[in-house]
C-alpha cells in the first residue's frame, strides 16, 4: 500500500508545539514507510482564515525541516462538497434541522437534568414538508446532520488498539450550517478519499469523530484510512496548549534560538518510555519513531527541557554544521575555535557572546589589592604570538614571583581581560583574543 499522510491545520492561527507534534509525527510515519507526506489548509472559515497564517504555517514547518509532498487548500474545493453533500441528501444520509443555537441548549440541558445522555432527539427527521417550509417562511435556514446507523463501529487503532464506539450513544453530526459554511466531518473525509490518504494520524480528542467518520467513508463508498489517535499534550505544569500558545507558539520558540533539530528530537520521543537523546540529522529521528511505543498517558511540554538537549546537541555537533553561521556571525573560521568553544553555549546564539568577547571593547574588572598583581602579569607576559599554550606559560611564571595560587592567581586576569568571573577556558580566550588586544586589555585594566 502507498502511505499517504496528512497533516491539516487551520490558518487562523499560529503553530504551537502540540501542532508540531502533529505534523512531526505525520511527516515522520510517511518518509520511514517512503510514502508522501500532504500539507493541506483546511481554511473553510473564510473570515478567520487569513493568508498570513497560512505564510506562517509553512515557514514554520519549513523550519522544523517538515518538507511536504503536496499542498491543498479546502477553499479551492467548495463545488467538490457540494456536490458529494446533493448525493448525500438524495441518497437521505443527511437531513435538515432548524432548531436554534438556544433551542438545542436547552434540549441539552433538559437530558442532562432527567440522567440522559445530550444526544440529539432526531426532531428535524419527523419534520414534514409543510412544517419545514412553516420554518423556513419564519425566516429560519435549516443546518444539516449526518444519520448515524446507531450501530458499533470499531477499529484497530495504530496507538489506542481496538477501538469501539456505539453512535446509539452520540449525536449526528451537524456536516453544514444554517450559513451553507462546513464544519470538519465532511470536507475531512472527502478530502482523505480524493487524496488517498492512507493513514490519519492525529490527537485523541478526535476519537469520537472517527466513528462518524468511518460511517461516512461508508456512505461514500470509500476505503477506510487506518488511524492513530495519540495522546494530547500538556505544558509543563499541566494546562493545555491552547491555554499558552503566547508562550510555545513556534515562532516564539524559533525566536528564541533552539536549533530545530532540537525540537524535533524532543517532541518525537514525549510520550513514550524511550529516552530523549541528541540528534544531529532528521533521518535518525525518523529511523528512531515507532507509533507503537506512544502511550496512552499525557505527554507534558517543558521548554527548559528542549534548551538543555539544544546544548547537548551543540556539544556535539561537528564544525562543518556550523561553518557558514561562524562566518556570518564573525567568529573565527577555524575547527578548533569550535571545538574549544562549543561547550559553553546552551543556542547558537550565545556564540556571538563569545565572539564579542574576544573582540571587545569590554570593561575590565580590577579589584584595589590586584593592581599591583596585574602590573606583573603585563610583565611576565609570554612574547607574542600567544597560544593555547600560553596560560599555563604565563601563569606558572605568575605562581613562581608572586607566590598566588588558585582563585587568587587565575581570577584577577579573568576579570581584567574579559569582565566576566565565568565563561571559556582561558587558554582559548587568551589565544584568539591575541597578544596586542591582551596587553592594551591588561594596559586598561591598570587605569581602573
Amino acid at each position: 500500500m502507498s502511505i499517504r499522510t496528512r497533516f491539516a491545520p487551520s490558518p487562523t492561527g499560529l503553530l504551537h508545539v502540540g501542532n508540531a507534534r502533529a505534523a512531526l509525527f505525520c511527516f515522520m510515519f510517511a518518509k520511514k514507510h517512503d510514502g508522501q507526506f500532504v500539507l493541506r489548509l483546511d481554511d473553510t472559515d473564510l473570515e478567520r482564515s487569513t493568508q498570513a497564517f497560512a505564510d506562517a504555517i509553512q515557514a514554520d514547518l519549513d523550519w522544523l525541516g517538515l518538507k511536504w509532498d503536496e499542498t491543498a487548500r479546502q477553499s479551492d474545493r467548495f463545488e467538490r462538497y457540494d456536490a458529494v453533500f446533493e448525493t448525500l441528501v438524495a441518497q437521505g444520509h443527511v437531513y435538515a434541522c432548524y432548531e436554534t443555537p438556544e433551542e438545542l441548549e436547552r434540549k441539552r440541558k433538559r437530558q442532562l437534568a432527567r440522567g440522559k445522555p445530550p444526544v440529539y432527539d432526531r426532531a428535524g427527521l419527523a419534520l414534514s414538508s409543510d412544517e419545514k417550509a412553516a420554518l423556513e417562511a419564519e425566516g429560519r435556514s435549516a443546518h444539516w446532520r449526518f444519520k448515524l446507523s446507531g450501530n458499533q463501529v470499531s477499529w484497530r487503532d495504530l496507538v489506542r488498539g481496538e477501538q469501539k464506539i456505539d453512535t446509539a450513544s452520540v449525536s449526528d453530526p451537524v456536516i453544514r450550517r444554517a450559513d451553507g459554511s462546513w464544519l470538519y466531518t465532511l470536507p475531512s473525509v472527502v478530502d482523505d478519499l480524493d487524496m488517498n490518504i492512507s493513514h490519519v494520524i492525529r490527537g485523541e480528542d478526535h476519537v469520537t469523530n472517527t466513528a462518524a467518520q468511518v460511517e461516512l467513508i461508508a456512505a461514500l463508498g470509500g476505503e477506510v484510512p487506518e488511524f492513530a489517535h495519540f495522546s494530547l499534550m500538556l505544558g509543563a505544569d499541566g494546562s493545555g496548549l491552547s491555554k499558552r500558545v503566547g508562550s510555545l507558539a513556534l515562532a516564539d520558540l524559533r525566536d528564541s534560538g533552539l536549533e530545530p533539530i532540537s525540537l524535533n528530537a524532543h517532541i518525537a520521543r514525549l510520550g513514550t518510555a524511550d529516552p530523549v537523546v541528541p540528534a544531529h540529522t532528521m533521518q535518525k529521528i525518523i529511523d528512531g519513531f515507532d507509533m507503537a511505543r506512544l502511550g496512552r498517558a499525557p505527554a507534558r511540554f517543558d521548554p527548559e527541557d528542549v534548551t538543555r538537549l539544544n546544548a547537548r546537541i551543540l556539544h556535539e555537533t561537528p564544525y562543518a554544521v556550523v561553518a557558514e553561521r561562524l562566518v556570518e556571525i564573525g567568529a573565527p573560521a577555524q575547527v578548533e575555535f569550535w571545538e574549544a568553544m562549543r561547550g559553553n553555549i546552551e543556542k547558537f546564539a550565545d556564540m556571538q557572546d563569545i565572539v564579542a568577547l574576544i573582540n571587545g571593547p569590554i570593561t575590565p574588572v580590577v579589584e584595589t589589592d590586584d593592581a599591583e598583581y596585574l602590573a606583573q602579569a603585563r610583565a611576565l607576559l609570554p612574547d607574542a604570538p600567544l597560544d593555547t599554550e600560553s596560560w599555563s606559560d604565563w601563569t606558572g611564571r605568575l605562581k613562581d614571583e608572586t607566590g598566588r595560587n588558585g582563585r587568587a592567581l587565575f581570577m584577577p586576569l579573568r576579570m581584567a581581560l574579559t569582565g566576566q568571573s565565568h565563561g571559556p577556558e582561558m587558554q582559548h580566550l587568551l589565544y584568539h583574543i591575541g597578544y596586542d588586544e591582551v596587553v592594551a586589555r591588561l594596559e586598561a585594566a591598570g587605569k581602573h
